[in-house]
């Protein structure tokens, strides 16, 4: 609860100076309201769009790039809900006057410039939304919804503008496209992002690969437990799809080299299996602080998958201070990365144990591997896997009386 002060103060700021700003005086009810929710629309857009800058230092302050994330959806499905509401409002103003007139302010075909563009605002919203409530929509799809997002913040300042508002009255808007030149330049061209170069390429189990990057400049300063954001681009042989995606850390060398460990989960990411030495790259981050918290007590971790690496990342920084017990499960034999570099972690640390299970498709045996005892009580828990096995092991351990407190978790469902 305390990680999300920041973004409800930034929230309320972003969206209460817009209706203070342009509160309307001497106005009926209806229309009074169809001015507020215009602003309040405007106002919860431009909360949104700030939440997709990806500056590493803009997510520490505001709880974590995936907590922004998840913010960013839910105030883009309450900003559309509200300006929906605006029409509305002005139509049920009008109908005090005669009916038809409020026929006229829905219909698109009746009303001059200021209502076509209103509408064509809110058709690519309404489009552009559907990427955040269709969570199968493939990359593709959701990334050219996600641009027509940014058309109807256009489209909502040219409606602004031709309703012959004061320039003064435009600066929400205006600022929202601020945000989105900010994030295109910054994050989706890379200008933010250094530059790194593959220096070895290892397959660790199936449709795995666990890729070392050298810095060409300034290294970052990451932590175990951190994820960044990487671009890969062209080599001797290999020519990159040259979008970001998130990978989570697995080892972070003295020098500043990195490695990260990349499944193969869409297009680009299966292409990243045929990585080779020399192509080039550009790092965005570090963003996250899983596992980074003051833990003085024994805990317990549990990885899925590639969920394992940010915990091979910390036991490649050295052994930990206190007990820790991995339970590192996946689907099959062929699905087991880095089983016997843990196991020679187990054999050399004294405070880490290990446990690993096949579990193939079937729901984790979890009552079987943690039983119930009282030490379990006072765990700290790090979970980091599928948004489904996080799922069903925070509701295990909820179930045996762990509080929310010592449960972390780490998934990998958001773009």
């Amino acid at each position: 609860m305390i990680r999300t002060i920041p973004l409800a103060l930034v929230t309320a700021l972003l969206v209460g100076v817009p209706i203070y700003w342009a509160f309307p005086d001497g106005l009926s009810g209806w229309r009074s309201a169809a001015i507020v929710m215009g602003w309040a629309g405007c106002g919860l857009l431009l909360a949104n769009l700030f939440l997709v800058i990806r500056e590493s230092w803009l997510a520490k302050q505001l709880g974590g790039l995936e907590q922004m994330y998840v913010w960013h959806h839910r105030l883009g499905v309450v900003a559309y809900l509200v300006l929906l509401c605006h029409p509305l409002a002005l139509a049920l103003d009008s109908w005090n006057e005669h009916p038809s007139l409020a026929r006229a302010v829905l219909d698109p075909w009746q009303q001059g410039w200021p209502g076509w563009l209103g509408w064509l605002a809110l058709l690519c919203l309404m489009i552009g939304m559907n990427s955040a409530l269709t969570p199968r929509t493939s990359y593709s799809t959701w990334r050219w919804q996600h641009w027509l997002l940014a058309i109807a913040i256009v489209f909502s300042v040219a409606h602004l503008f031709v309703l012959g508002l004061d320039f003064a009255l435009l600066w929400s808007p205006f600022l929202a496209i601020g945000f989105i030149v900010w994030r295109v330049v910054r994050a989706d061209w890379g200008m933010a992002a250094k530059p790194f170069v593959v220096s070895e390429v290892n397959s660790p189990a199936k449709d795995i690969v666990e890729v070392l990057l050298k810095p060409l400049s300034h290294a970052i300063q990451a932590r175990p437990g951190q994820f960044v954001l990487a671009a890969f681009h062209d080599g001797p042989h290999f020519r990159g799809c040259r979008e970001f995606h998130p990978f989570t850390i697995s080892a972070i060398r003295q020098d500043g080299a990195l490695s990260l460990g990349i499944k193969a989960l869409g297009d680009c990411t299966r292409h990243l299996q045929t990585l080779e030495s020399g192509v080039s790259a550009r790092i965005q981050g570090p963003f996250g602080d899983f596992l980074s918290e003051n833990i003085s007590t024994s805990s317990l971790w549990i990885a899925g998958g590639i969920g394992i690496t940010p915990f091979l990342a910390r036991l490649r920084a050295g052994p930990p201070v206190h007990p820790v017990r991995l339970i590192y499960l996946y689907r099959t034999e062929q699905d087991a990365a880095f089983i016997q570099e843990l196991q020679g972690f187990e054999r050399s640390y004294p405070s880490f144990s290990l446990t690993c299970k096949v579990g193939g498709s079937a729901a984790p045996p979890f009552s079987e591997m943690i039983p119930e005892t009282r030490e379990l009580l006072s765990l700290n828990c790090f979970l980091c896997g599928p948004p489904g096995l996080v799922a069903a092991a925070v509701n295990y351990l909820t179930a045996q009386g762990v509080s929310g407190d010592k449960i972390h978790f780490e998934r990998f469902d958001f773009r």
